[in-house]
């Protein structure tokens, strides 16, 4: 292997699950109905109002045709002149032969997920409210085929280089930035891309959306409703990260509180705490024998079978753990995969060291956020206590912030991170399990919320809106337009899936 080889994917490998936010914002299956209205059909060959020409396309993995197109914005949106970018649209039909006049707009996570790339497993999801409404995915700039950002250091997914001991330098970063020579790197920031989807939603002749916004694409939510309020119908947000959330600051510190939930779970469950007695010293243990230096482990490739000799440091483990966190049914092999690990066996992690999400992330546009509106509110002497405080966020922190060194920022006024202030109907989300955006993040934007519900799910990680009977309420929701009345009682019944005891499942 080159060492560069040996370097790239760690990075990748840092946000695998969800942030980075959203990266697990991939939504399950594809769609099972088909579109039925002819009329619309020839509709979709028709020019919309304000320039975009909607074509009958066909999204890989989406049973039913979706109508596409582009809209384009100036890049440098102030000087509006110069380079033009082209944003990719796709508009998923209603059934009904007489839709709703406003639509779903959804947006995707990360920052660094394409939404069109998600249409097939969003669509499956959002199959009762597209009974009767629109769903609408526009690539946010830097995503896709919106000049999608994409740096070669991501492209690859060889499985040493998920579970590399080496972190990303900045060389990486400098190659990736050089690039894109002809690109504003400063022009990628979530206000600016707001506004480019306020234009969409007006060239497409809608006057007001529902919007849907998980992990990252809730503070795109966010920014959208500051900015164009007047457009909102009502917006569901599910798994709050809000415009000062600073990151990667917080990443191990919630992580760590997610992994500590897991040690009382299994101390309380006497199936887990007979098998697997104090989780928590078995871990204590394992950390402090990691912290001394790396392991060498030898593993078997999850997919060729092919032996590999493989060092595990901390962070590697810290991060993968950290990843698995984000999903209930991983993290129920996290006991087995401790207690293999303090004894030396490191299978159990290289299954968890699986991407979650299939959807690529865009890596430049993902810097171009989080490098101008969350690093630099963060200081030195914060880094070093929060790399220091726990393994599972260490990586990232480091990572993120030393990538920022080297690349542009854009300027974003003290205003972006006031609170948000708004009287329409907001639907609030949170997972109790979520390692990345726990509930207090979504307690913290209630205050100029006025019309808003936060529903806290009790066994769900990062992301709640579509966990089976969820969906009934998030499109209760929608229907009525408010949460007032909303018969909310099935987020109660989502509990913890129960531990992997063997290898083989559940049962001892």
């Amino acid at each position: 292997m080159r060492p560069s080889q040996n370097r790239t994917l760690t990075f990748k490998s840092l946000f695998r699950g969800a942030l980075a936010l959203g990266l697990g914002y991939a939504f399950g299956a594809f769609l099972a109905s088909v579109l039925s209205d002819p009329a619309r059909a020839q509709e979709a060959e028709k020019p919309a109002e304000g320039g975009i020409t909607l074509e009958n396309c066909r999204i890989r993995g989406l049973s039913v045709p979706a109508r596409c197109g582009t809209f384009s914005v100036f890049e440098d949106r102030e000087a509006a002149s110069g380079r033009q970018i082209d944003l990719r649209v796709v508009v998923i039909p209603a059934q009904a032969s007489r839709p709703e006049p406003d639509p779903v707009f959804v947006l995707a996570g990360g920052p660094g997920q394409a939404a069109s790339e998600l249409a097939a497993a969003v669509g499956n999801r959002l199959d009762k409210i597209r009974e009767r409404r629109d769903i609408v995915l526009v690539d946010q700039r830097g995503t896709g085929e919106s000049n999608g950002l994409q740096c070669s250091f991501a492209e690859d997914e060889d499985i040493e280089r998920a579970l590399s001991t080496d972190l990303m330098e900045r060389e990486l970063v400098t190659e990736c930035r050089d690039s894109f020579a002809d690109t504003d790197l400063t022009k990628y920031t979530t206000s600016i891309a707001m506004d480019d989807l306020d234009d969409v939603r007006a060239a497409l002749g809608y006057e007001t959306i529902n919007v849907y916004g998980g992990s990252y694409g809730t503070r795109a939510g966010l920014v959208y409703l500051r900015r164009h309020e007047e457009h909102v119908r009502t917006a569901l947000l599910d798994g709050v990260a809000p415009p000062g959330m600073n990151l990667p600051l917080p990443m191990g510190r919630d992580a760590q509180r997610a992994l500590e939930l897991l040690f009382e779970d299994c101390a309380a469950s006497t199936e887990c705490s007979e098998r697997f007695g104090d989780l928590e010293s078995t871990w204590g243990e394992l950390v402090n024998r990691l912290e001394s230096g790396p392991i060498d482990a030898e593993v078997l490739h999850p997919r060729t079978g092919e032996r590999l000799q493989i060092p595990i440091s901390a962070e590697v483990f810290g991060s993968t753990i950290r990843g698995a966190l984000y999903s209930p049914d991983l993290s129920s092999l996290i006991p087995l995969t401790v207690e293999r690990a303090a004894a030396g066996d490191f299978q159990t992690l290289i299954t968890l060291a699986q991407p979650l999400s299939s959807a690529p992330m865009y890596f430049g546009m993902f810097l171009s956020v989080v490098c101008a509106e969350d690093v630099p509110r963060i200081d030195r002497t914060e880094i070093d206590e929060a790399a220091s405080a726990s393994i599972l966020g260490r990586a990232s922190v480091r990572t993120i912030t030393n990538a920022c060194t080297v690349w542009p920022q854009a300027d974003v006024p003290e205003t972006y991170y006031e609170p948000v202030q708004s009287a329409k109907p907001v639907l609030v989300l949170s997972g109790r399990l979520d390692p990345v955006t726990p509930p207090a993040w979504g307690d913290s934007i209630l205050d100029g919320l006025s019309e808003s519900t936060h529903l806290v799910a009790p066994g769900a990680g990062h992301g709640v809106a579509f966990r089976t009977c969820m969906a009934d309420v998030t499109t209760a929701f929608i229907e009525s337009g408010t949460a007032e009345g909303l018969d909310s009682s099935c987020v109660e019944t989502l509990e913890r899936p129960p531990f992997f005891l063997t290898a083989a499942g559940t049962s001892p």
